[in-house]
Order: C-alpha cells, then structure tokens, then sequence
C-alpha cells in the first residue's frame, strides 16, 4: 500500500472542500438576496412548501456544479 502521496492528497481535499462550501453559501446568500421576497418568512411562516421544493433543487444543482468542478 502506497502511502507517499497521502498528506498531500488530504491537504488538496481540505482545501477543495473549503472552497466548495465557501463557493456554496456564496450561491445561497445570492439566491437569498436576488428573490424579492424575505425566504425564510415564505418557508417558516407561510408554510410555502414549493418554494423551498425549488430553492433545494437550485442548492442541489450548484453542489453538482461544485462537485464535478472539484473532481476535476
């Protein structure tokens, strides 16, 4: 078992995360301040069922996004 490369492969994995996550909650702040309405009211207040349907598909997509960028 080859173990030479390891720290540097779980560096490289730390920092690809980091930026993945960063790039993430860039894309969640983005999404929440281009719609003009207040998100959470809709979601937790109003019970809007389809909004936050819609809003985990977007999330879901930018993390297909990221992934696919990260892995190269």
């Amino acid at each position: 078992m080859k173990l030479d490369g390891l720290g540097e492969a779980a560096v490289s994995s730390v920092v690809f995360a980091g930026i993945g996550v960063v790039v993430f909650a860039a894309a969640f702040w983005l999404i929440t301040k281009i719609a003009p309405f207040s998100i959470r009211k809709e979601i937790e207040e109003d019970q809007n069922t389809s909004l936050g349907i819609i809003i985990a598909g977007v999330l879901v997509g930018i993390a297909l996004i990221i992934s696919a960028a990260v892995h190269g």
